[in-house]
């Protein structure tokens, strides 16, 4: 199955984004890099605004919902953690549904994002980078933010070849299985 993959690289991102977040303090989640750049809540309101309006009805209705405002998922609102995380979790779900009801012979029909027709394939691979591209900077601002206290996501400096014998993170996890087993 082709779908099976793609979900499983959603998961992955979704996973270091987590692993990430769960190393900060929840002062932290608010903290932007400089003037005009974006907090990690920040980030994630925007991840889960965007998944939650490409894969409402993705087959049937268009990416760009009318009821989303994008231009407030950058407004930052000093929720908590326990809210960020809520709004993150519902846009996530609701991709998850969306890629569990797709077959691969739905790869090739057609959907549309901001009127512009794109396969489903094309759609999936533009929004998996969108989300790699933004879980990529939640992890940098949460490791520069953790300093000395953080724990590696993915292989940590010195260990390839202790690695190697056994790579581990070569498939999906649950968010912070390798900070329980202490990288």
């Amino acid at each position: 199955m082709i779908i099976e993959p793609i979900k499983a690289e959603y998961q992955r991102y979704k996973f270091l984004a987590e692993g990430a977040i769960a190393q900060i303090k929840d002062e932290e989640l608010h903290n932007a890099a400089g003037e005009d750049t974006n907090a990690i809540a920040v980030i994630m309101n925007h991840i889960s605004g965007n998944l939650k309006s490409r894969f409402t009805n993705f087959l049937t209705e268009d990416g760009e919902k009318p009821w989303r405002n994008r231009d407030e998922e950058f407004e930052e609102k000093r929720e908590d953690r326990a809210t960020v995380l809520k709004k993150w979790e519902e846009g996530w779900r609701i991709l998850f549904d969306e890629i569990d009801a797709l077959q691969d012979s739905d790869l090739g029909k057609v959907v549309r994002i901001r009127g512009k027709e794109l396969t489903v394939s094309d759609a999936l691979q533009r929004s998996l980078a969108h989300a790699a591209y933004h879980a990529g900077q939640i992890v940098l601002l949460a490791r520069i933010q953790a300093g000395k206290n953080w724990k590696s996501l993915s292989i940590p400096r010195g260990k390839s070849q202790e690695y190697n014998l056994n790579p581990t993170k070569e498939r999906p996890q649950a968010p912070g299985n390798d900070l329980k087993e202490g990288i």
